[in-house]
């Protein structure tokens, strides 16, 4: 960590020596790959269909990216049909590691819309500016510096929804001068159980949720300023009715400092320069369960010290982008079992044994532009991964399976990618190829008798995995014109050494009532597919429709179809909007899942279709505006599930809902 400090006060005070040199460029405009933005104070919100929806409802419109839900809260990420361990999903470009065993906490839960500006989707290695990956990163960006003298802005949201007794209520308070701003911001969230269709109560889908955080920020100088910003998050009785365990407490500090320099006349225009501590405490019980064959304690930490200094730069027709980054995490969990019959003793293990991960990396970004119409980026990441376990008892655990292991293992990672765009008025076509490679997650490389309720196994790290890595080629083609619009994308990735668990019969399950153990092992390649066509048509200022079709297949090279691949998927919209008024209607849906894996838990999931109904209202009262949203989900009650809804749990059925936002200028 002492390293790392150094490194980054060397790397800081360099950004003052190169912005001396004074060279005429340009801004620099490079963009990821999808911007989702979130800020619920913007007018953009003003046509969103809930201005106060949770961060994954925001994600889920994302054509590459699916939520898996375990409950009514914090849902898992996924990308390219790739979850949480084949991503790289950072806030601000800080990377955080959640503290459950069993994934009820992905990163994503710890803050909320009221906290973030936008949100950068990145598919495959266009996703690895802020660390390693084969799937996509999602990087959750907090509001940038707000010096522009504005004053004294506040804003109220509340909002309900029917089904479930859902209740959300937020402030923001926001202070901005010309050399100093603040601001101050909370949301809470709290629901009961919903329903599914026909009225079915789903037991055990309640929670409640409150996130707190304060922004503040100093101009030193005209070209240097300097922010600090801390949020608290809080989520206590989450159930997830898919799991035989809830949870208590989910709770995270995220704290940050950073340095800004710009100036458009240097030849380093731009340096951010972060340091980071966020600590995460998780605790799973099972104390509101009417009946289970023994009670557990499962109580899970996760720390991490970080730094990351960003560069960019313009030369001639060459936008240059530069990130060196670093992070140190700590990663324990522990299970407790107490047995029913008093007489028997407790029992007492290590699932995560005290995990220490340090990584120091390094990106680099160039976005040529060849003439008006083409332009090629080209990108590279190295990095550096090192695992210690700290725990001797949970280095003698792993022994019993892998006598030869030491406690600490290295790795070197590269990431290289490469897209070609050529751009016409009317049409635009892009090509892109790329390399990567991740180390195995935590409790891929350590996990100690991890109960998975999916396939009903228990699992047992491996550290002696490889590198998982993936050849990806993608290819997007939009045509348009003043009314009417029609693309297509599709992906296609080749990864080697793909980490999945593989049956052990000569093992015996911990967990009572599981079906065996699963160690974690690599296929040697695995084959995932995707391609979405998406189109709309104008037919007016006012009203327009548009529509989107999916489709996507995953299978390994022991030729079993990979789990949790999307079926055929669709959407279709018709919209109508002016500047204060908005309505629409959806249809949604998949069809059958007829190529589940059944080697792997998964089940066949039928077709399913939904309609939503949304609308909204904007106006003004003494310069102050008022934002309504409000509308019906699941119009037609109809009970389903999705490919992405662990152990087949319902989605909500009918839920009318509304939401007041108010902003005092």
């Amino acid at each position: 960590m002492k390293k790392f400090i150094i490194y980054s006060i060397c790397l800081f005070i360099s950004g003052f020596i190169f912005a001396q040199e004074n060279i005429a460029t340009k801004k620099d405009t490079t963009k990821l790959n999808e911007v989702i933005v979130l800020g619920r104070r913007k007018l953009s919100n003003y046509r969103q269909e809930k201005t106060l929806s949770s961060i994954d409802d925001y994600l889920e419109k994302n054509n590459k990216v699916t939520m898996i839900k375990r409950g009514n809260y914090a849902w898992e990420p996924t990308i390219n049909n790739m979850n949480s361990d084949r991503l790289n999903v950072t806030i601000d470009g800080m990377q955080i590691f959640g503290a459950c065993t069993d994934k009820m906490d992905p990163i994503t839960s710890y803050v909320d819309v009221s906290n973030l500006e936008k949100v950068s989707v990145g598919s495959g290695q266009t996703g690895v500016e802020n660390g390693h990956c084969v799937g996509g990163g999602i990087d959750l960006k907090l509001p940038s510096s707000k010096f522009n003298d504005s004053g004294l802005k506040t804003s109220v949201d509340l909002g309900y929804e029917t089904n479930g007794n859902y209740k959300t209520g937020g402030l923001d308070l926001e202070y901005s001068g010309n050399k100093f701003y603040v601001n101050a911001d909370g949301i809470y969230r709290k629901s009961d159980n919903y329903d599914a269709g026909n009225s079915k109560k789903i037991l055990y889908s309640q929670f409640e949720k409150y996130n707190v955080s304060l922004q503040t920020g100093y101009k030193l100088s005209e070209n240097h300023a300097i922010d600090a910003n801390v949020i608290y998050d809080r989520a206590t009785d989450v159930g997830y009715p898919a799991l035989p365990m809830d949870v208590s407490l989910a709770e995270a500090l995220i704290t940050s400092v950073t340095h800004n320099y710009a100036n458009d006349s240097t030849l380093i225009q731009t340096i951010e320069t972060k340091l980071y501590f966020n600590t995460i405490t998780h605790i799973m019980d099972d104390s509101k369960r009417l009946d289970v064959p023994i009670r557990m304690d499962m109580p899970g930490w996760s720390d991490t010290y970080g730094f990351y200094s960003k560069a960019t730069t313009q030369v001639n027709k060459h936008k240059l982008a530069l990130n060196f980054n670093g992070f140190y995490n700590r990663s324990l969990a522990e299970m407790s079992m107490y047995p029913n019959d008093p007489n028997q003793p407790a029992m007492f293990m290590y699932t995560w044994p005290d995990i220490r991960t340090l990584y120091t990396g390094i990106f680099a970004k160039d976005d040529f532009s060849l003439n008006k119409n083409e332009a090629l980026s080209m990108s590279v990441r190295f990095g550096y991964h090192k695992n210690t376990i700290a725990k001797e008892a949970g280095l003698e655990s792993l022994q019993i399976f892998y006598p030869e292991i030491s406690d600490t293992k290295s790795r070197f990672l590269t990431s290289i990618a490469s897209d070609y765009t050529f751009k016409k008025k009317s049409y635009d076509v892009s090509f892109g190829l790329g390399y990567g490679e991740r180390a195995p997650s935590v409790s891929e490389g350590y996990g100690f008798f991890l109960f998975n309720s999916f396939d009903n196994y228990d699992y047992i790290g491996n550290p002696t995995l490889k590198n998982e890595k993936a050849i990806e080629a993608n290819v997007k083609a939009d045509f348009h014109n003043s009314k009417f619009h029609i693309g297509i994308e599709t992906s296609y990735f080749h990864i080697m050494d793909y980490i999945i668990g593989d049956v052990d019969a000569s093992l015996s399950p911990m967990t009572i009532g599981a079906n065996g153990v699963r160690i974690y092992k690599s296929l040697p390649n695995a084959t995932i597919f995707d391609v979405y066509l998406n189109s709309s048509y104008k037919f007016s200022k006012t009203f327009s429709v548009n529509g989107t079709l999916g489709y996507n297949y995953g299978k390994g090279s022991n030729d079993e179809n990979l789990p949790l691949i999307k079926p055929l998927s669709y959407l279709a919209e018709a919209s109508y909007n002016t500047s204060t008024f908005n309505a629409a209607i959806q249809f949604e849906g998949n069809g059958n899942q007829s190529n589940y894996s059944s080697f792997y838990g998964e089940d066949k999931t039928p077709a399913y279709g939904i309609l939503n109904i949304n609308l909204g209202n904007m106006f003004y009262t003494n310069n102050n505006k008022w934002i309504l949203k409000y509308g019906v989900e699941n119009v037609l009650d109809a009970h389903y599930s999705t490919y992405a809804d662990w152990n087949n749990i319902p989605r909500q059925g009918r839920n009318c809902y509304m939401n007041i936002s108010f902003v005092i200028y």
